[in-house]
């Protein structure tokens, strides 16, 4: 009988930081020897947002954003097709082009690895409470749900 991993340990980066983030070093975090396939997906500032010109954007965490992080990445490590899973948001001031959140997902196959990443990016936007305050180039701003 084979062994699966425990989840806990295919959880390889759980992170929320105002430092910039690196996609090769979340990459290599979930790198697995019996993966085929890593997917990322790198989220970054846009200059626009509904028809508006953003200059900046400010991300802010509540205390409680980590732990839901962990509770959804533990959701998805849990699955026997998923070797290894990390996601990293970035906080406080950024600028257009600056990444903002990296997701990354290692499985046997592609079609798990591009499927657990669109469903773990979708899931943190919309459950982990982060949110931005875009800056519009007009000198409004607006507050945004959820990252």
């Amino acid at each position: 009988m084979k062994l699966l991993p425990e989840p806990q340990s295919k959880i390889r980066l759980a992170r929320i930081t105002t430092e910039p983030l690196d996609p090769e070093r979340l990459r290599a975090a979930i790198v697995d020897p019996a993966g085929g396939a890593i997917a990322l997906f790198i989220g970054v500032v846009r200059n626009h947002d509904e028809g508006r010109t953003v200059s900046a954007l400010s991300y802010s965490a509540h205390p409680s954003a980590t732990d839901r992080l962990l509770e959804i990445l533990s959701g998805y490590a849990g699955r026997a097709d998923v070797l290894a899973i990390a996601v990293e948001h970035r906080i406080g001031d950024l600028q257009v082009g600056d990444t903002a959140v990296i997701c990354g997902v290692t499985s046997a196959h592609r079609d798990v690895a591009f499927a657990v990443c669109s469903a773990l990016i979708e899931e943190v936007k919309a459950e982990v409470p982060i949110w931005k305050n875009q800056t519009f180039t007009d000198g409004s701003s607006e507050w945004i749900g959820s990252s």
